[in-house]
């Protein structure tokens, strides 16, 4: 059974729980996870029905084997331990903390959501978590944050607030978020956690999107935070692996478990030099071949 840590995440699409509509039909547009917001996306007036809306559609709706994630409103706002009862209650599967800037926020939640499995019988670490970071200190803070909980799976960059921290605007090259985005990879790497890209939100410009999710996926980022379902296919068709890089991800892991078998480690592989560490790498590329449609095989 696969690690729900580990999972596919190219997508993350982010969905109003104040409006029904939007939520009902979510898993049709094939977003790996799909993210119920609860914090900006819902007026101050209007909390109390989005938390209800959420728990049903969570409790009713069936989602096509997409993963459930609610982004629960901040740690400075009254809000946030009823929407961690809610998620939980509901059944999904994960939680994400908006602008966390150190691993006490992320410790704060985990308490939380540990006494919200004992109320509502949900099985003990079974509710995941995730970070969203937002400003300069989260990500001066990012390998103690990535570090903070056996729940955590992963971390996401969120550029809007960051840019206007840091007193700069979004660039098509990318160099304003640069040195955030390396940083975040590299904590999130040390860690074995996932790390996702913040959201591009100028949806006449695919073309920008397309060339930074293509940058996302070069700089090794799991996935890609999304506003619109348009913006789906695309992070899928630019993370599909392409055939030859198929057949070498199959022949590498045949080969590394072949040679497990007999016991060796180490052993070149056409002239390259090959050990277990590829096979993560290995797996990786299968998987998404899989996710793609481009693979039917097992790993």
């Amino acid at each position: 059974m696969t690690d729900p840590k580990k999972r596919l995440r190219r997508t993350m699409l982010f969905l109003n729980a104040q409006r029904p509509g939007l939520m009902k039909d979510a898993y049709i547009y094939g977003a790996d996870s799909v993210m119920f917001d609860l914090e900006d996306a819902v007026s101050e007036n209007q909390k109390d029905a989005a938390r209800f809306s959420l728990y049903n559609s969570l409790r009713t709706l069936d989602y096509g084997g997409a993963e459930r994630i609610v982004r629960i409103n901040g740690l400075d706002s009254p809000h946030w331990e009823e929407d961690v009862r809610a998620t939980v209650a509901g059944g999904a599967e994960g939680i994400r903390i908006p602008k966390c800037e150190r691993a006490s926020d992320v410790k704060s939640v985990e308490l939380a959501i540990d006494s919200a499995e004992r109320e509502f019988g949900r099985d003990a670490g079974s509710t995941l978590l995730m970070a969203a970071i937002e400003s300069p200190r989260g990500v001066l803070n990012a390998l103690e944050i990535c570090e903070s909980s056996p729940r955590l799976f992963g971390v996401a960059l969120s550029g809007g607030d960051y840019r206007s921290a840091m007193q700069t605007k979004y660039h098509p090259s990318g160099v304003e978020m640069l040195s955030a985005r390396g940083n975040l990879l590299i904590a999130a790497r040390a860690s074995g956690v996932q790390c996702f890209d913040t959201v591009f939100t100028d949806l006449s410009d695919m073309e920008g999107f397309r060339a930074e999710v293509i940058l996302d996926k070069e700089m090794g980022f799991d996935g890609k935070s999304i506003i619109n379902p348009r913006q789906i296919p695309i992070v899928h068709e630019i993370y599909a692996p392409t055939e030859r890089e198929i057949m070498e991800a199959e022949r590498v892991a045949r080969s590394l478990r072949e040679n497990a078998d007999e016991g060796v480690g180490v052993f070149l592989l056409d002239g390259k030099m090959l050990d277990a560490a590829f096979l993560r790498g290995a797996k990786r590329t299968l998987a998404l071949a899989k996710a793609s449609g481009l693979y039917d095989g097992e790993f």
